[in-house]
């Protein structure tokens, strides 16, 4: 069976994680909102992973960046190259897979992607001195593409914004407690496309290795199986792609915020020898954002595990481990990061790799 025939085969009943309706979140009774923040609750509070129905956004919307993606990823490598990333101080454009990952060739992400984020002026103070992962995007020059990645972002991060508005509602916060990070975020969408090869499925040759995600949380549009999940036992399960459905996963602020509560949940995509594309939407903070457990959730022990950190130089201290120009960069004394003066976060740590 194909690819396409096993993902047109599934359905939300064949999920092994929860599936939530979010249909509630455009009703004009505050009931069914709340009904479905109980639901993004129950979700992150245990498996931190969930796939997500009613979401609002159009399939035909879905399709068209989808193919766009493929265009891209299909043009000849010399043409991509133009809009390497390398090329930027913000992380825009083009990552081939030789560049996810310091410790290239030894272990393999074998990925390539088109990342691009919310839209920065230039004369933004964070483009201007360098390295925030904040400024202008860069766009390939493929007629019309601009404006159906534009439209898609635009999509999913306003789905985010509800789906922000409704996890604020299930902690019993404010909603303006957690918007007021957001004025200009790293929220980054990325364009992945992995890469057939015939080289063996191990931890030191994947997808995409195993870690959790560094923003608020992550909504993903997937066309084939790969990604797995770690449950609670340290057991990796499947979370195949289901037609019509995005799945989204805590990321490392929310679980911060929380002060536990909710679970950054490790995840990583095996190399499963055969091309595959996705698409994830990292919902973040703006860059100088100081992240830490909400006044609510603020205890001794919660304080002590949780310490703060700015949601730029957690997202940079990670990145430069993820792409190897750089940590290149960094090691060639091009940029000295600002965190280097800041203590580990609790989320600095090696993932964990119990057996396949």
């Amino acid at each position: 069976m194909s690819d396409t025939q096993e993902l047109k085969a599934l359905t939300v009943d064949d999920a092994t994680l929860p599936v939530i309706d979010l249909s509630g979140l455009f009703s004009d009774n505050p009931d069914d909102k709340a009904e479905v923040a109980r639901a993004l609750g129950a979700a992150a509070r245990t498996s931190g992973f969930f796939y997500i129905t009613g979401h609002s956004v159009p399939q035909t919307l879905m399709d068209a960046a989808f193919a766009a993606s493929k265009q891209f990823h299909e043009m000849p490598r010399s043409f991509k190259m133009k809009y390497w990333s390398g090329f930027t101080t913000n992380h825009r454009g083009y990552v081939p897979f030789e560049e996810n990952g310091k410790e290239f060739p030894k272990i393999i992400n074998f990925n390539e992607a088109w990342d691009m984020s919310f839209e920065a002026p230039a004369d933004h103070p964070d483009y201007i001195a360098g390295w925030r992962m904040t400024g202008p995007n860069v766009w390939p020059d493929l007629p019309g593409w601009q404006d159906t990645i534009s439209g898609y972002y635009d999509a999913i991060f306003n789905l985010g914004l509800r789906m922000l508005d409704a996890l604020a509602l299930e902690l019993g916060v404010p909603a303006e407690d957690l918007t007021r990070f957001i004025t200009c975020p790293t929220s980054q969408l990325r364009l992945l496309r992995y890469i057939e090869n015939d080289m063996p499925q191990t931890k030191d040759v994947t997808g995409i290795s195993a870690h959790s995600d560094f923003e608020c949380f992550t909504i993903l549009m997937q066309g084939a199986p790969g990604l797995q999940v770690m449950n609670a036992d340290d057991v990796w399960i499947e979370a195949p792609p289901i037609p019509g459905t995005f799945i989204v996963n805590i990321g490392d602020i929310f679980e911060t915020w929380s002060g536990g509560q909710f679970k950054s949940t490790q995840h990583r995509v095996v190399n499963t020898g055969k091309e595959r594309y996705s698409m994830p939407l990292f919902f973040g903070l703006d860059y100088d954002a100081v992240v830490e457990p909400l006044e609510k959730f603020r205890t001794a022990e919660t304080i002590a595990k949780y310490p703060p950190m700015k949601a730029g130089e957690h997202l940079m201290r990670m990145s430069v481990n993820t792409f190897r120009y750089m940590a290149d960069a960094k090691a060639n004394g091009i940029f000295t990061p600002d965190y280097e003066v800041l203590e580990e976060s609790p989320f600095a740590r090696e993932a964990k790799e119990p057996a396949p």
